[in-house]
Parts: structure tokens; C-alpha cells; sequence
């Protein structure tokens, strides 16, 4: 199995796991490429879609998810990985309700993802961040 693949899959395994967002974060570098804000730069009504670039930001990430959506109801599918050398791409959907509003989203993802040395340096994720803006909007 390449280093990518199993860096890939450690960082899903944990994910799904409900790890703590410092394990998840460990297997990014300490500086990272990270973009979860399309198509517009700012989702002021999601409090985790923002501009991220160190390793205690991927852990922030993961804990103002967290704390902004019901424990418990998250879903995700992946329903496919492709890796060539150090890129990977991983498609799925997620679902999830919005602690605040009570309202639910789905959205379709592609996180393109690459791996130097073992560490994520690269996170883009690609996906229908106007349908989880919705559901964050009173």
C-alpha cells in the first residue's frame, strides 16, 4: 500500500471514529494548503467553512464542527479513492444537522488531498458549501 493510501485511510479511520481533533490534525504538516470555502471566500453563517494553514487550525477546524452540529447524526459515505504518487482523491457525500438551526444538509464531496513524508500538506475540499450555508442561515 502506498504512504499516500495509508495516510488517506488513517485520516478517515479517525474521522469516523469520532478521534479527538488533535489526532486527526497530527497527520497534517505543521503548515498546510487548506481550502474548504467554495465557491466564495466567506460563509459567514458557518463557522467552520474559513481559511485554514497550520496544523492547530486542521484541530479548530475539527472542534468548531463539532461544537456546531447534533452529536450523533452525521453520515458519510465515500464512495471512492483514487490516489496517483502523493495526490488522492476521495469522493463521497456527508449529511449533518446544524446544532443551531435544526436544519440538515447532504452534500456531495471531492477532497483532493496530498502527502509529503507522510504529513497532508494539501486539503481542498470541493463541495456544495451553498446547501450547508442554507441550513446554517435562521
Amino acid at each position: 500500500m502506498s504512504a499516500t493510501r495509508q495516510t488517506v485511510d488513517t485520516l478517515l479511520s479517525r474521522i469516523v471514529a469520532g478521534a479527538a481533533p488533535e489526532q486527526v490534525a497530527e497527520l497534517y504538516a505543521d503548515q498546510v494548503d487548506w481550502q474548504v470555502n467554495w465557491p466564495s471566500s466567506e460563509h459567514l453563517d458557518v463557522p467552520w467553512i474559513r481559511p485554514r494553514s497550520t496544523r492547530a487550525d486542521v484541530a479548530d477546524h475539527h472542534r468548531t464542527l463539532a461544537a456546531a452540529t447534533v452529536p450523533g447524526q452525521a453520515e458519510a459515505t465515500v464512495t471512492g479513492i483514487l490516489v496517483d504518487g502523493p495526490d488522492a482523491v476521495v469522493f463521497g457525500q456527508v449529511a449533518q444537522t446544524v446544532r443551531r438551526t435544526g436544519k440538515r444538509f447532504t452534500a456531495r464531496f471531492a477532497l483532493h488531498l496530498t502527502v509529503v513524508d507522510g504529513r497532508i500538506v494539501w486539503h481542498h475540499v470541493y463541495e456544495d458549501s451553498l446547501a450547508i450555508d442554507a441550513a446554517c442561515r435562521s
